[in-house]
């Protein structure tokens, strides 16, 4: 189903992993994408490559600066006109360290990406979607596999994720008076440099290091995409997508 051109994504944490690939599956649907990003040059490379750019907005902004993401939204409008989906993408983990190790500034830096970043582009896409007519849009949080269940060394990352989870919950329950549909993808062993590590043997709870699945991340920005093209209607709440074969619902 292809999207109307009118309808208008903003995509944190676009310009490479899971960011990329849902921000090349929306502008392969139709829709109009303003990237959002640290760096600009990832940023229009992906423009470029999508075969769309006359559809893409590169923004680099920095999701910790309140500031910041509302200039990205402001820009979204003036751009586009209106917002009709967040994908709120942008995350980091921490080194893989025992937690008594983790320095003061690498909690703080984990906790202000994946969850004040998180809030701030919350806020920010609601105050666009309660005042553009049509009224309302879709929120889609990046949750991940660390969401549900830890892995060892990962307390920053796990707990900033199980936070997103709450975020979610509160965000759909206060978005219903405003036709504002908030769900959340939960993404386990995407094929990105973020788990390339995982090709040469990762800590398992049981102290084994052990080779693990994943999958094209691609499938992610597919899933990403399903979710957006939604009815505002119908949310899927949350989503699960994952390596099938990787070590999530077993025993550690």
């Amino acid at each position: 189903m292809n999207a109307s051109p009118s309808r208008v994504a903003v995509v944190t944490g676009a310009g490479t992993g899971i960011g990329k690939a849902a921000a090349l599956a929306l502008l392969g649907d139709g829709w109009r994408a303003v990237l959002a990003g640290r760096r600009a040059e990832p940023l229009e490379q992906l423009a470029q490559e999508s075969g769309a750019a006359e559809r893409a907005l590169a923004v680099p902004t920095d999701v910790t600066d309140p500031q910041a993401v509302n200039a990205l939204f402001d820009r979204a409008v003036q751009a586009f006109g209106r917002v009709d989906l967040l994908f709120n993408n942008a995350g980091m983990g921490a080194p893989a360290v025992p937690l008594e190790t983790l320095t003061p500034e690498q909690w703080r830096v984990v906790v202000d990406v994946n969850l004040n970043g998180m809030f701030w582009c919350i806020q920010a896409a609601f105050r666009v979607m309660k005042a553009q007519s049509p009224r309302g849009g879709r929120i889609i949080n990046n949750g991940s596999i660390s969401a549900h269940a830890p892995r060892p060394h990962s307390i920053a990352y796990t707990a900033t994720k199980h936070a997103v989870t709450g975020l979610t919950r509160a965000a759909s329950l206060d978005g219903r008076a405003h036709d504002i549909a908030v769900g959340q993808i939960d993404i386990g062993n995407a094929a990105t440099d973020m788990t390339e590590r995982m090709a040469a043997g990762i800590l398992q709870a049981n102290g084994q290091l052990m080779e693990e699945p994943r999958m094209d991340v691609a499938v992610v920005g597919q899933s990403v995409l399903y979710m957006a093209n939604l009815p505002l209607s119908a949310n899927v709440l949350f989503h699960t997508v994952m390596a099938t074969k990787m070590p999530f619902v077993g025993r550690g």
